[in-house]
């Protein structure tokens, strides 16, 4: 089995792509977007029940939460043409560094 990491960073990936058809599907007025948001955010819960299993559950949700907040802006930036001022792109900064500090120093982590 790959690294709870590894296995995190796709659940992420997935959640972004879902969070991404959400904004896509126009309150699922599109079915193909709709569809999809389905099954990303379908593999992504998927995912995290495997990652719950090795690595606590409170680390995880920090490490998803604060990392999806973070792509799925930076792809509401690119792809969404959406604006990131000068306090959305610090507080962005705060949750990188908060989710570093968690991975790098928690002693309650499997690494």
């Amino acid at each position: 089995m790959p690294s709870p990491y590894i296995l995190l960073a796709i659940a992420i990936l997935f959640e972004v792509a879902g969070t991404s058809f959400l904004k896509a599907s126009r309150g699922f007025t599109q079915p193909v977007a709709g569809t999809l948001t389905v099954l990303f955010y379908a593999g992504a819960f998927y995912l995290l029940s495997i990652i719950v299993r090795r690595v606590p559950v409170g680390v995880v949700y920090a490490i998803w939460s604060g990392m999806g907040i973070v792509l799925i802006s930076l792809v509401g930036w690119l792809v969404f043409g959406q604006t990131l001022n000068l306090p959305t792109v610090l507080g962005l900064g705060l949750i990188i560094a908060g989710v570093a500090i968690v991975n790098f120093w928690s002693t309650g982590l499997p690494h």
